[in-house]
């Protein structure tokens, strides 16, 4: 009995050492895990904030996009006026070209007729 005992108490050490390593290797790895969850935790903080800047910078390039916008509309009515008065001015030089075209066949005829007169 006493050998059985001796050998009941090794054997319970024996687990028991065993026990207390499993136990340290699962500290060791929750410690592990914890310090992975806690680079995670930085690099998606960090990763939140850059895409909160790019989403402030999308949103001026937007207000930037509708200004252009409303400033090309502008030049775009500014230039269609500028090529109705262009071709309201063309419309008048063709006119008034035709007028001294006629003015010149006029005063062409009015001289012959004064000299010989």
């Amino acid at each position: 009995l006493h050998r059985q005992a001796e050998q009941t108490c090794r054997q319970l050490l024996r687990t028991q050492e065993e026990h207390e390593h499993l136990l340290q290797a699962a500290v060791e790895q929750a410690e592990g895990l914890e310090h992975n969850l806690r680079s995670a935790e930085a690099v998606l903080a960090e990763r939140a904030a850059q895409l909160k800047d790019a989403q402030a910078q999308l949103s001026r390039n937007k207000l930037l996009i509708k200004d252009l916008c409303e400033e090309n509309r502008g030049f775009a009515m500014a230039l269609q006026a500028a090529e109705l008065k262009q071709k309201s001015t063309e419309e008048k030089n063709q006119l008034l070209e035709e007028q001294a075209s006629a003015l010149k066949q006029l005063i062409g005829k009015i001289t012959p007729a004064s000299l010989s007169g």
